[in-house]
């Protein structure tokens, strides 16, 4: 199981969003939420990040609603 900070997500996962975004995005449940590391440090499971990922693909393709 590998994790990918929030500040890694734009150059190792192609994800552009803020970290504000992010958090909207989480609380409304379209994002994988991060697991909490530590007092100030958050990441989130890579497997979960690139499901999501994967699905996005998949909405543009018409594989998925």
């Amino acid at each position: 199981m590998r994790v990918i900070a929030r500040e890694r997500l734009k150059p190792d996962k192609g994800i552009p969003f803020s970290t504000d975004h992010l958090r909207r995005l989480e609380k409304k449940g379209l994002f994988p939420r991060p697991i909490k590391l530590g007092a100030n440090r958050v990441a989130y499971l890579e497997e979960e990040i690139d499901a999501w990922l994967e699905s996005k693909a998949a909405e543009r393709s018409g594989e998925a609603a």
